[in-house]
């Protein structure tokens, strides 16, 4: 090779003892080369900034099929719904003509509540829902410039809150006459020595992983600035949640008027006694079963886009140098997307995660009722097993999807490609940080609705009702920081997609990123070279 060939080669990162990780092996003397007519070759994985042709039609096309079988029943079902159902109580059966006839006039009841308790309650939620905006931002910028401080200050409180919600519980429960009287103080004891030893186990492994802590800390920390560059995915999820809720309110009034579709008809007890009784139409239960499927595959569907709409912002801010200009419309391309030439991947990735979520169900559902053997516990073990591997896979396909653009099987392909040197600290990326990020929403959460309890009972006359509005406003703040939460989860798995991306060409899009990742833990016989290691600074 000429020397102005050598000047003109790429330079690795990587010295020759480190295999970048989806590089194929070179292929024998004897063999040509096959890679130039390889259009997924893994060394030109980047972002796919150019036009796409949609994938997984035929999915697509499956999906819309529900969609408009649902809709067009539920049109027939209010077309043809039966006036008689809503005065089903003032027919009766006559003996004479064998069949069921109206009777004239028929009461009805009204209830009433308290309009207090309506009032605070309605108060707390909707100031509840105001502040969510401030402390969910407040939250990202303390994670982004103060993220140890935050997770070291939220840590005592794992085992604050606990203990103080215990020990409350046995004295609240001691000094009630009827808590007392139906949980004698032997039990009540061994609650309260369960919980605490409980507590104890979890501050051992604290302990015990304190240097994962660290690491999951900073990469948190690097998440949530990626995040913050990327504020306007905070306006446009909600919007596609409010989507979603308008795309159900049809569905829920077919779901209504479907149960009119009938006749009242008369009917036979097991006392020989003939009365009056709705008779639904045979079809009735098919369409809810079709309606429920299409709504679960549907949530699915919205949950799966929002992950690449998110998944291909931060991918794009990513891949942009620090040199280069930052990419427009970042977003609504994504959108574009997402919606559009992948919207067929966007279902079949939410198809297996309705799937998973049924059987999931359907297995937690036969523990309860079925018996309890050892082969049914190791049946149900590798089950849980087999679910979660295909949630794991099926969560990094998605986003893989979103940065090429791929089919799904493509995806899921060369995700494993990808992810099979670094599949323990995938994990480890995964359960840490979000376990993490799950106490401090709940130490806030917590901590809010005591805020909130305290402040009822001093300027309201609710009584223990103030413990019930609370806690409501306790539901509505955890889910929303809950979501908060969903959201830096995916830019957390997004980066980490995106640094192994990074590693498999060699390059270095983003230093911050790579000064954190580096550390993980890739595999037991596979480790960082000390090139990259000595480019770093690490």
């Amino acid at each position: 090779m000429s020397t102005s060939e050598e000047s003109t080669k790429p330079i690795s990162l990587y010295d020759s003892s480190s295999t970048p990780l989806l590089s194929k092996p070179d292929p024998p003397p004897d063999q040509p080369d096959s890679s130039a007519s390889d259009p997924t070759q893994y060394l030109q994985i980047s972002f796919n900034h150019d036009p796409r042709p949609f994938k997984d039609l035929a999915f697509l096309l499956l999906f819309l099929l529900f969609l408009l079988s649902t809709f067009a029943a539920g049109i027939f079902s209010v077309v043809h719904r039966n006036s008689s159902y809503s005065s089903l109580s003032s027919f009766h059966y006559d003996s004479a003509s064998a069949s069921c006839v109206a009777t004239t006039g028929f009461a009805s009841l009204a209830s009433s509540s308290s309009s207090s308790f309506l009032k605070d309650l309605t108060w707390t939620l909707v100031i509840t829902l105001i502040l969510t905006l401030p402390i969910c931002f407040s939250l990202l910028w303390l994670l982004k410039s103060y993220a140890k401080q935050v997770v070291y200050a939220s840590l005592p409180f794992f085992i604050i809150l606990p203990i103080f919600f215990d020990v409350y519980w046995f004295v609240a429960c001691t000094l009630s006459s009827s808590c007392g009287d139906s949980f004698p103080l032997v039990y009540r004891i061994l609650v309260l020595v369960f919980v605490l030893l409980v507590i104890g186990v979890v501050v051992w492994i604290f302990v015990a992983n304190r240097h994962r802590i660290e690491l999951t800390i900073c990469i948190i920390g690097v998440a949530s600035d990626a995040l913050s560059k990327n504020l306007a995915l905070f306006g446009v999820l909600p919007v596609l949640n409010l989507v979603l809720l308008v795309y159900y309110a049809p569905i829920v009034v077919f779901l209504v008027f479907a149960r009119r579709n009938g006749e009242i008809a008369a009917e036979e007890d097991d006392d020989g006694v003939y009365g009056c009784a709705w008779k639904q139409d045979a079809w009735v239960p098919a369409y809810y079963a079709l309606a429920i499927l299409t709504m679960l595959w549907s949530l699915t569907v919205m949950v799966e886009a929002q992950v690449y709409v998110i998944s291909g912002t931060v991918a794009q801010w990513y891949f942009t140098k620090e040199e280069e200009s930052r990419p427009r419309r970042m977003i609504r391309s994504s959108l574009r997307n997402a919606f559009g030439p992948s919207f067929g991947t966007v279902c079949v990735s939410g198809l297996l995660l309705a799937v998973v979520r049924m059987v999931r169900t359907i297995v937690d559902g036969a523990r309860k009722e079925g018996p309890s053997g050892m082969v049914n516990i190791i049946l149900r073990c590798c089950v849980n097993v087999l679910l979660s591997a295909i949630d794991f896979l099926n969560k990094f396909t998605i986003i893989f999807a979103a940065i090429t653009g791929e089919s799904y099987c493509s995806s899921a392909r060369m995700t494993y490609e990808l992810l099979k040197r670094n599949l323990l600290s995938a994990v480890f990326v995964e359960t840490i940080s979000t376990r993490l990020l799950a106490g401090i929403i709940f130490v806030l959460s917590a901590l809010y609705a005591v805020v909130a309890c305290v402040i009822l009972k001093a300027v309201s006359d609710l009584g223990v009702d103030a413990y019930f509005v609370a806690a409501l406003a306790w539901v509505l703040l955890i889910l929303v920081l809950g979501f908060f939460v969903h959201v830096l989860d995916n830019v957390i798995d997004t980066v980490y997609v995106c640094y192994a991306i990074d590693r498999d060409r060699g390059e270095v899009c983003k230093q911050d990123v790579h000064e954190v990742y580096v550390n993980l833990p890739i595999s037991r016989n596979h480790r960082p070279s000390s090139m990259i290691t000595r480019t770093l600074g690490v």
